[in-house]
Order: structure tokens, then C-alpha cells, then sequence
């Protein structure tokens, strides 16, 4: 952002857009029913991070049963949430930082690191949930965690990378506000 010359009120929304998108990942991963899928015909099994759902062949009937009964899927569920919550809020704070026009730029250092608490919450329930799923519930055939699992690392990912990205931001303040004189590399002969 700084080195090619863009300019800060052209790209002052990129984070918060990121943000966003991270929020819609973080939903669709705790609305998924995709954590883990059957890999192969006939589909016998199906769970997401609230339940696991079974059918006995391709023409029966999905039994379903809460994850919330065990231990591990109660914390699983609750660090993941936890993390959901905080990456919200941290959006809401970025949205709230980049309107002002004097931006704060302690105050995006700040959304940094609540981002990486929420990264840290994140990435509990995302090992919580296959460590404990797979020994504590009984599969049959071949299964695969899925794309609303894979939805969630992804959303922990960009926790983390949008960390770095608000907690170094603060570091280039002088070039971003444009306080700094140009530099040329040209020297007349």
C-alpha cells in the first residue's frame, strides 16, 4: 500500500472490506453442515460443528445427534464462537477506525491484537472439534473433513494475516498520511 504509491483514502477501506469477508467465511463455517462428510457413495455421514448425522443406506433416513451432549463439542463450539464474536467486534472497531479522519493509529494497533486473541480461540475449537470427533464418535467408510471446516481455517488464517497487517499499519503513519517529502533518485550531471 505504501511502497507503490497508492493513496491511503483510495485504500483506507481495504482491511474492514477483508474483514467482512472474513465475517461471511466465519458464518458460513458455523452454519455449514459440511465439517465432515462421507468421501465416498452412498453418503452415510454428515456433521457440522453442532451435529452429527447418520443414515443406515442411500434410501434410509438422516439420524441426527447433538454435539452439544459431549464435553468436547460444547468447548469446540464455544472457543469457535468465542473467536466468531471477537473477530465481529473487531470489524465493527475497523469500521469505526477507518471513518474517522484522523485515524488512530494506536487504536488499529489495538484491532491487531484482538485479532490475534480471536485467531487463538479460533484455531482451539478448529483442533478441539477433529481430535476429539474422531475418537469419541464412531465413522464408518471413508470420511473427510469438508468445506465448512475448511471455511473455518480459513477465516483463522485470515485472523492472523489481518493481525499483522493492523498491527504493523501503525509503523508507516508518517508515509500513509502523506508526511513524508518524496524521495528522487535522480542527480543531475
Amino acid at each position: 500500500m505504501v511502497k507503490y504509491g497508492l493513496d491511503y483514502t483510495r485504500c483506507r477501506w481495504i482491511l474492514p472490506l477483508l474483514l467482512g469477508i472474513g465475517v461471511i467465511f466465519g458464518i458460513i463455517a458455523l452454519a455449514g453442515r459440511g465439517w465432515l462428510e462421507s468421501q465416498t457413495l452412498p453418503y452415510l455421514h454428515q456433521a457440522s460443528l453442532w451435529e452429527s448425522c447418520r443414515r443406515p443406506g442411500q434410501g434410509g433416513e438422516w439420524t441426527c445427534e447433538s454435539l452439544m451432549g459431549y464435553a468436547w463439542g460444547r468447548a469446540a463450539a464455544a472457543t469457535y464462537l468465542v473467536g466468531f464474536i471477537l473477530l465481529v467486534i473487531c470489524f465493527a472497531l475497523a469500521i469505526i477506525a477507518f471513518a474517522i479522519d484522523t485515524l488512530r493509529f494506536n487504536f488499529i494497533r489495538g484491532i491487531g491484537g484482538l485479532l490475534f486473541v480471536a485467531a487463538v480461540f479460533s484455531i482451539m475449537g478448529l483442533v478441539i472439534y477433529p481430535v476429539k470427533f474422531s475418537t469419541e464418535i464412531e465413522m464408518t467408510g471413508i470420511n473427510m473433513f469438508s468445506w465448512a471446516y475448511g471455511f473455518g481455517w480459513t477465516t483463522a488464517i485470515m485472523e492472523i494475516c489481518l493481525g499483522f497487517f493492523f498491527c504493523c499499519l501503525p509503523n508507516y503513519e508518517d508515509q500513509i498520511l502523506g508526511n513524508v517529502k518524496p524521495t528522487y533518485f535522480y542527480s543531475s550531471p
